[in-house]
This record gives C-alpha cells, sequence and structure tokens, in this order.
C-alpha cells in the first residue's frame, strides 16, 4: 500500500477483501495491493486455522482467535459460529492484519450463545495454524 502513489482513502486489498471497496472496483486501471511477508514463505499473512473441539458433543456458539502483537495491538477473527460439535474440525483461512513475526499471542475464545452449567466443560482439544507458500 505505500509502493505507488494510492488515492487519499488507500488502494483497496487484492484477493477476497476487494468486495470491501465496491467503489473503486468500478474505477479504471485501479491499483491494489497485497500483504505479504519480507522474505519467503511470503505468503506468512495468510494462516489456516484447524479448531478441533472438546467438551459436550453439541452447541450452539462462535469460535474466534485474537491475534496480540509487540505493539500492544490486537485483532480478532472467527473461525466457526453456528450449531457446533466436538466430532468436526472447523478450519478457516484467515488473512491477518498482524504482522506474523511481531506476533507475542494468539488466544482462542469460545463464545457459547447460551450460559449454562456446561460452561465450564468446552474448550479446544487442539488449535493448529499453518502458514507458508499454500497457507
Amino acid at each position: 500500500g505505500i509502493c505507488f502513489p494510492c488515492p487519499q482513502e488507500g488502494c483497496p486489498m487484492m484477493g477476497h477483501y476487494a468486495d470491501r471497496f465496491p467503489e473503486k472496483l468500478k474505477r479504471v486501471d485501479q491499483k491494489y495491493f497485497l500483504n505479504t511477508a519480507a522474505d519467503e514463505p511470503f505468503a506468512t499473512w495468510r494462516q489456516k486455522v484447524f479448531v478441533k473441539l472438546s467438551g459436550v458433543k453439541k452447541t450452539r456458539g462462535d469460535i474466534n482467535l485474537v491475534y496480540y502483537d509487540t505493539q500492544g495491538t490486537s485483532k480478532e477473527y472467527e473461525v466457526a459460529s453456528g450449531d457446533l460439535s466436538q466430532d468436526d474440525v472447523y478450519t478457516q483461512y484467515l488473512d491477518v492484519e498482524i504482522n506474523p513475526k511481531n506476533t507475542t499471542k494468539i488466544e482462542f475464545l469460545w463464545n457459547k450463545a447460551i450460559f449454562s452449567l456446561l460452561w465450564a466443560r468446552l474448550g479446544a482439544e487442539t488449535v493448529n495454524i499453518i502458514h507458508g507458500a499454500d497457507g
């Protein structure tokens, strides 16, 4: 976004974020930018997340990950939402906006739709995050 002249409101991102800029998509010769790492693998900003749940068999709610960096910035991303089951592995590609080299912590958040006594028995069995050439 800083390697070439962009309009005052900024340049839109390439990829699936491009639909956030509907007016810019109508422009002729629009310039776009893509976050990449400085060194190989260049696609470290794209991360593939796998979450396997533990606890009750089925419930409603959502699973989020919060990324924290060395400057105190945090950003939350939704991995799954709705009817959730411990029998499933939830997979999501995330294009993180926090530099992976500066990431200090990744927090797992489980938000249950209805609070109950089962709350204490819900959690993640595993959370795997893969980054690299293919996400």
